[in-house]
């Protein structure tokens, strides 16, 4: 822990998951770190959806989820509206590795829209996670403002 304080291994299975998740690191990227952040994960694990599962677009859509939600959650406070820009940009990037592909450039091309048209639900839901996750800090952040305005102005 950072506070050096022991922590109580006692208490329901709740509670000791919150403890143990405020000792979990909590970056902050920018917009610019977000967005390679999140393409370098969706491209390496389409590579791994494919050495397993045999390229399922199905497990790739499954996967972008979580991904989505991370990149909201560590993009810093003023980069906040570049995280429902970057994912979908970081789920047509992974998408090149599992896309069905043929010979040639249009094969591939046409494979990588293809598969753009028929795994849409998976891109809108994770941009849609990403961006209420936004939403909620982002009222969180002027919630907290409004906060410390009030303090000052009564003090």
């Amino acid at each position: 822990m950072r506070s050096g304080a022991p922590v109580a291994r006692s208490g329901p299975p709740v509670v000791r998951a919150l403890r143990a998740l405020r000792g979990m690191p909590n970056p902050r990227l920018t917009g610019l770190g977000s967005g390679l952040f999140c393409a370098a994960v969706m491209l390496v694990l389409g590579f791994l959806d494919q050495l397993l599962f045999g390229a399922s677009l199905t497990v790739y859509g499954v996967l972008f989820l979580p991904v989505c939600l991370l990149t909201a959650l560590w993009v810093r406070r003023g980069d906040l509206l570049t995280a429902p820009v970057v994912v979908p940009i970081a789920f047509a990037v992974g998408l090149v590795t599992v896309a069905e592909s043929g010979n040639g450039v249009g094969a591939r091309l046409m494979g990588l829209v293809t598969a753009l048209a028929t795994e849409a639900g998976w891109l809108y839901g994770g941009t849609l996670v990403a961006a209420s996750t936004v939403i909620v800090r982002r009222i969180r952040l002027l919630r907290r403002r409004r906060a410390a305005v009030r303090e000052r102005t009564a003090a």
